[in-house]
């Protein structure tokens, strides 16, 4: 008896069919990351409107979901990181909960519909959003069960299979949940966010979760060696054949020769690329301090103190700031340098008002930094007069 028919138009072999359902993720991958991550909800890159339309029918294809309500989910989520009204923060609802009903918390946001007006702005809304994509969400799903089957028989149910938990495990679950629970921080931004690895082929970038949300509207996520940002080599690939243009990537912040005078280029220039000064200086003060305290074996000093002194205050618990203030009590060399970096970041916080006190704030932080006797503090003053940006050409070809 012929069985043939039972492996579609296209029978496979067993490597053919694995090859076959990677690429198929690794398209709806790219559709999230490129499309609805990058382009449509943080417009770092313009993509060809060819590939808008095929993305934007990927996604529906594949998962039934429309652009608007993914961009307003996303968009909210970063206006609440980790904070009440995020709509799929693992610190809130639980990492188990994100984890494993990522998909179900995310479409019960997509139901409250003043949140899609606010935050889904500007995403699409022609006939076929209007008329197909959200009239009929189940037909793409459809679609795809029965393109499978008719192209690849059984074998397509596994194919089908992997396909549909896809979007689920890797988008909602393992980037919305453990991005904001395990993992490395190369920067301390004021969330939870984590990059989960440092490289990855699977997830098409979203895995260095916490560069993202340090630079949201950076293009490429990959900020050290090692990390690698596969959405970013699929953008840089595109660019060179005209179907994207890359429109922001992260400031790069180089130190040079110190200016003789701080002005406001020096102050635009500390608040645009704030997160490398906050980096720089735990590095090249609070560690070293800190280190120098361990050293002279001033007092208890574990190695939770570490975490205490270079993380966003938002992120520790009542527990962790009454062993902060303990610490900074029993150790002015650490109380000094603490209360310089939160004097610092004043100078973003937007509380300061226009642009000459802006600049008096950072003439006079550098003033008594340089008078305040700790060598790793006087040199990193010193430092500062002497950022600037790498200039755009320079930040996207690297």
């Amino acid at each position: 008896m012929d069985l043939n028919f039972l492996y579609g138009l296209c029978p496979l072999s067993f490597w053919g069919y694995a090859l076959v359902t990677f690429l198929l993720v690794q398209i709806t991958m790219m559709a999230v990351t490129l499309y609805l991550h990058r382009d449509a909800a943080h417009r770092a890159v313009d993509l060809h409107p060819v590939l808008r339309h095929f993305f934007r029918f990927w996604i529906w294809y594949s998962s039934g979901m429309v652009t608007r309500e993914w961009v307003a989910v996303h968009r909210k989520h970063h206006a609440f990181s980790d904070l009440t009204g995020d709509p799929h923060s693992p610190v809130i609802l639980g990492l188990k909960k994100i984890l494993l009903e990522g998909a179900e918390v995310y479409r019960a946001s997509t139901q409250d519909a003043g949140l899609v007006e606010q935050y889904g702005r500007g995403t699409p809304n022609d006939w076929l959003e209007r008329h197909v994509y959200s009239s009929h969400r189940n037909l793409g799903i459809t679609t795809l069960v029965l393109v499978d089957l008719l192209l690849f028989g059984v074998p397509g149910i596994i194919i089908l299979s992997v396909q549909l938990i896809a979007m689920p495990l890797f988008a909602a679950g393992v980037i919305n949940g453990v991005g904001h629970a395990i993992g490395y921080r190369t920067f301390e931004c004021d969330n939870a966010a984590r990059n989960v690895v440092p490289w990855g082929l699977v997830v098409g970038g979203e895995e260095l979760h916490n560069n993202h949300h340090a630079f949201p509207s950076s293009a490429r996520f990959s900020m050290r060696r090692g990390e690698i940002d596969i959405g970013w080599i699929m953008l840089r690939l595109l660019s060179s054949v005209g179907l994207a243009k890359v429109r922001k990537v992260a400031p790069r912040a180089l130190t040079d020769v110190p200016r003789a005078v701080v002005d406001l280029e020096t102050v635009r220039t500390l608040i645009t690329a704030r997160m490398d000064v906050l980096r720089n200086y735990a590095r090249a003060v609070t560690l070293p301090v800190l280190k120098a305290e361990v050293a002279r074996g001033a007092g208890s000093l574990g190695s939770q103190v570490r975490r205490l002194l270079v993380r966003h205050p938002n992120l520790l618990d009542e527990t962790a700031k009454a062993r902060l203030q303990q610490v900074l009590a029993e150790h002015a060399a650490l109380r000094t340098v603490y209360e310089f970096r939160d004097r610092l970041t004043v100078l973003w916080s937007g509380t300061i008002g226009n642009n000459e006190r802006l600049i008096a704030h950072l003439r006079q932080w550098i003033a008594e930094a340089e008078a305040s006797g700790v060598e790793r503090l006087q040199a990193f003053a010193q430092s500062l007069k002497g950022y600037r940006l790498a200039n755009a050409e320079q930040a996207v070809a690297t």
